[in-house]
């Protein structure tokens, strides 16, 4: 892999992200899914009047089933599809959302059927993006272009979040209201993506010598490292509140305070650390992200040893560790597997990258609630020892049967 730094303009990395209209879709996008995502639990326990375990519960199956999606939508990339499959995990959510408003009062399948559109939507979108960016830029521009949307994107759902939780205060309706902005801005987004009409022709994407000779990469280790890498994304948002609140007896504002602050320093940092990564292999700099998020967990582990007068102060302080890993994990995951796929199995390799991180996703809540009760030691240790090995096993994995630089095929689009 080249070992370059790049440096990217502004202008530059706007065009490698797909163009200005497809910047707009993805700010509208996040807009719509900050304003909905934190308070669907809410939305079915206050305006259906569910239970919140019932609530919970389909919310999870909804996640779980969306990935069910996943090898079909690798499988649609890879005939070609970009901006198409991008809006198509828009207008889904449409759909979800749609069904929600349509959801009378007590019915939990038809709240489970609107979580499971959004699920789809939520799970297709990564890959379809990615697959987008891969086809529109090459090398580290690309890199940065991934980081580039991950930061925008974390942008977007912070104020769509911070304009539901001002809103809330409007009850039930305001509620309502909430799903119906979000249904618009996804259509919005939906319609805004589907505009720069980027895709590929198959026959292009790889000529026939390449498709014979380059299997399909395993990536066995990678993904399986994935798994447990993601756990760092549920570290601000579930393990840190609980350790902070409950264990700590902390005020929740130490928790908020440490979400801000994640959510800043990746909407600030996220570009700038990939672009200085750059000058390393993306498989070095996954694996360093490992080590930097295991040293973390053991500084928590350290933080929370202090008790309650500094325990929460040095928890946030540990915090911004936690998140310069994420920052390198994130600008580092993704740009890993578009740079190892070849051209005509790029979608399928995505989707089964994507499978692993929803899977992640979906396992570490559970495995955080179940491991915080039996200790910090048994919490953090858990998670750094996983997390070391993980490190290990992504830099000892061979990137053979590989096209490193691989071409991605000429796209036509209207950007």
């Amino acid at each position: 892999m080249a070992t370059t730094t790049t440096k990217i303009q502004p202008r530059a990395l706007v065009r490698a992200s797909g163009g200005p209209r497809y910047a707009v879709a993805l700010a509208v996008d996040a807009l719509g899914t900050g304003l909905l995502r934190p308070f669907l639990l809410l939305y079915g326990v206050t305006v259906l009047r569910l239970s919140a375990p019932v609530t919970g519960t389909a919310m999870t199956a909804g996640i779980v089933a969306g990935l069910l999606c996943m090898p079909a939508v690798g499988r649609w990339l890879d005939r070609g599809a970009r901006s198409t499959v991008v809006a198509a995990s828009m207008l889904v959510r449409v759909l979800g959302v749609a069904l929600l408003l349509a959801t009378p009062a007590g019915h939990v399948w038809l709240f489970a059927t609107a979580a499971l559109f959004l699920g789809i939507g939520n799970q297709a979108w990564p890959a379809a993006h990615a697959a987008l960016v891969a086809t529109v830029a090459q090398g580290r521009e690309r890199d940065a272009a991934l980081a580039g949307a991950r930061a925008l994107r974390n942008a977007a759902l912070g104020v769509g979040a911070l304009l539901a939780t001002v809103c809330l205060a409007g009850g039930t309706t305001a509620l309502r209201a909430l799903a119906v902005v979000t249904a618009c801005a996804y259509l919005a987004a939906a319609v805004l993506a589907w505009s720069v009409h980027v895709y590929v022709h198959p026959a292009e994407a790889a000529p026939a010598k390449d498709r014979d000779d380059e299997p399909t990469p395993r990536m066995l280790a990678l993904l399986a490292a994935n798994v447990v890498y993601v756990f760092c994304l549920n570290v601000p948002e579930i393990a840190l509140p609980l350790v902070l609140v409950t264990q700590l007896h902390a005020s929740p504002v130490w928790p908020a305070a440490v979400f801000v602050a994640n959510t800043v320093l990746v909407v600030t940092l996220q570009v700038p650390v990939t672009v200085l990564m750059s000058r390393f292999s993306r498989r070095t700099v996954l694996a360093l992200s490992g080590v930097v998020l295991a040293a973390s967990y053991l500084g928590f582990l350290a933080a929370t040893s202090l008790g309650n007068g500094w325990g929460a102060p040095a928890v946030a302080a540990v915090s911004v560790v936690c998140t310069i890993g994420e920052i390198i994990y994130a600008g580092s995951a993704t740009a890993l597997v578009t740079a190892l796929a070849p051209a005509h199995v790029l979608g399928r390799a995505l989707a089964r990258f994507q499978l692993s991180t929803g899977f992640g996703l979906a396992v570490s809540p559970a495995v955080i609630t179940a491991l915080a009760p039996l200790g910090p030691a048994a919490l953090w240790g858990s998670l750094a020892g996983a997390t070391l090995l993980s490190a290990s096993a992504v830099a000892a994995e061979k990137d053979q049967g590989t096209r490193l630089g691989g071409c991605r095929g000429r796209a036509r689009a209207g950007l």
